[in-house]
């Protein structure tokens, strides 16, 4: 094992199925961070691997800061937690050459990131008399683009100990390992060795069927030794990281759903961290598409951004341990104060719902702080299935997928009026015609979309009784419905270019050319052509011989015209 650990600096491999040195480990990570105290400078970056890996000075420092717990809830021994970083410097090519398939096959929750970098910590603290300050400090950071916590948490847990007993030898043989890892391709059940541990997982895919529960045990292929086989590589334990707010689960929905701005206050950052990528995950298969924080420092550089008082606070999710934060952040609209979460036979002491005037600067009690008034009826049946669990000691996994159906069809009873409303807008098939543009989709029109919900509304799907026709307006100004109108609008912008390609396919050109103009001729080659550029370069909904047939057409339309003409197009 040793040996594994002397690991020369290798030289950069290129070869075929690899084209850039490092592509198979950034599929995965950008960097591997270390940040270590030191007397004189405070939080340091002491190493960042690949060495070519540029970060921006000001991500070094948010990262160096992120990467420590706040003095306030330090304790002794291993910490864990996340954070979610703004890129800064603009976009910037990355080793590993996506042409954005993985987001293109992906679940729309677990796209790769463009403008954030994930932090994926795993910090120690231990007395050493060695070290002047009489303690040994060290974080080992996994940044990555992909939002896969569970994943690069168990990742850090077979690393991070072994790192800090052999230090950078360690740290570039397993670097050299990842970057033999399969690419992370949707659909697929991949094995990722490292460190003599083989580690299971599925990538989740868009084709999916929500809900579904994920594969215990995966084809073992007589894998010696036994794989650790993760069941997620990306959700967290919701019962455990929701037991304070059990009963107000449904306002804590209903205040994603609208994209408000919550506080979370914390003790440390493994609570704040995990609380905020929980309420991010509640709206699965909705997208969350406002800013989130799962961990944050009065050191960040967006600090004066959200604590200003001459604007109202932004649309984000922000988790934060420092007891400052009660001061500077108590202008926002809802703050969420939980103590340390302990798994226990009993249902945990519920947190209360107080009013905003009721922060106190320091000795803050757990509670939700907020004026808030909830569209829709408390759920009873749901705490009290989970009521039963916990006096049968049902498994916390048991209770979390309780949980989690329940806030699927939650979602789900919001969004499929939408999705039904938003389906009627699209254009007959038969109004597609070959030889003019498609027509447009029919604008969403909020007041014909309320007159639907009398007989199609989520009553239909949902037991809940409470004002969803306020629901529904309030979400209109949110975030999240411009997200999922935009995503919704592409994707049927789209569906439309591939059926008027089809619908070329199928008629006859020779007809059509018969009484046409030689310009008129040159234009469809041009129009068909640009058809074809965009559909290969958007990856249209298009099967490939429709786009052959295309090209077929285009080189029997060309052959009909004049030798000069020809000579042209084909130079074009």
């Amino acid at each position: 094992m040793d040996a594994l650990y002397r690991a020369e600096p290798r030289p950069r491999r290129t070869t075929a199925s690899s084209p850039l040195p490092w592509a198979r480990f950034s599929a995965w990570l950008d960097c591997v961070c270390v940040v270590t105290f030191d007397l004189e400078l405070g939080q340091a970056m002491e190493l960042v691997y690949p060495h070519d890996f540029r970060l921006t000075e000001k991500e070094k420092t948010s990262i160096c800061y992120l990467s420590f717990p706040d003095s306030y809830s330090g304790g002794l021994g291993d910490t864990q937690f996340s954070f979610r970083l703004r890129q800064s410097g603009g976009q910037r090519s990355a080793h590993y050459e996506d042409d954005g398939e993985y987001n293109r096959e992906a679940p729309l929750t677990l796209q790769r990131e463009s403008a954030h970098y994930f932090g994926y910590v795993y910090f120690r603290q231990v007395k050493d008399s060695s070290m002047k300050r009489g303690y040994f400090q060290k974080s080992l950071v996994l940044v990555s683009r992909l939002p896969y916590v569970n994943l690069f948490q168990s990742l850090l847990q077979l690393i991070a100990p072994e790192y800090f007993d052999k230090l950078e030898p360690c740290l570039e043989a397993v670097c050299n390992e990842i970057d033999q890892w399969p690419p992370p391709v949707p659909g697929q059940t991949l094995n990722l060795p490292v460190m003599g541990v083989v580690i299971q997982v599925r990538i989740p895919s868009r084709v999916d069927k929500p809900g579904s529960s994920p594969v215990k045990q995966f084809n073992q292929e007589n894998l010696l030794p036994a794989p650790l086989v993760l069941p997620s590589i990306h959700e967290l334990d919701l019962f455990r990281c929701f037991q304070p707010v059990l009963i107000h689960v449904q306002m804590l929905w209903e205040l994603m759903l609208l994209g408000e701005p919550i506080v979370v206050m914390a003790p440390s950052p493994t609570v704040s961290s995990e609380m905020v990528l929980a309420l991010t995950s509640c709206l699965a298969p909705l997208r969350y598409c406002c800013d989130y924080r799962p961990y944050f420092t009065i050191h960040d550089s967006e600090f004066k951004e959200y604590t200003t008082r001459t604007q109202a606070p932004p649309n984000i999710v922000v988790g934060v341990t420092n007891p400052f934060f009660i001061k500077t952040l108590q202008h926002w609209p809802h703050i969420l104060r939980v103590g340390e979460l302990k798994m226990s036979g009993d249902l945990p002491k519920q947190v209360k719902v107080k009013k905003l005037t009721k922060l106190k600067t320091l000795d803050t009690k757990p509670g939700i702080y907020t004026a808030y008034k909830t569209f829709l009826h408390k759920d009873k049946t749901l705490i009290k299935r989970l009521l039963k669990g916990i006096q049968r000691k049902r498994p916390s996994e048991v209770q979390s997928a309780l949980l989690r159906r329940h806030l699927l069809e939650l979602t789900q009873s919001f969004i499929i009026p939408l999705e039904h409303y938003i389906a009627s807008l699209m254009p007959l098939q038969r109004a597609i015609t070959p030889w003019k543009n498609p027509p447009q989709i029919r604008p969403f029109r909020q007041d014909d979309f309320m007159k639907t919900l009398e007989h199609a509304g989520p009553q239909l799907t949902c037991v809940l009784k409470g004002d969803w026709l306020g629901l529904y307006r309030r979400f209109f100004r949110s975030p999240n419905f411009d997200g999922w109108y935009r995503q919704r609008h592409k994707e049927m912008t789209q569906k439309l270019e591939a059926l008027h390609l089809e619908a070329i396919c199928e008629a006859n050109i020779a007809a059509w050319m018969k009484d046409k103009s030689e310009v008129e001729i040159v234009d469809l080659v041009l129009k068909l052509r640009e058809k074809l550029v965009r559909a290969r370069c958007q990856h249209l909904p298009v099967k490939e011989e429709t786009l052959q047939r295309v090209g077929l057409y285009i080189e029997t339309i060309i052959d009909s015209l004049p030798e000069d003409l020809q000579a042209v197009l084909h130079h074009h």
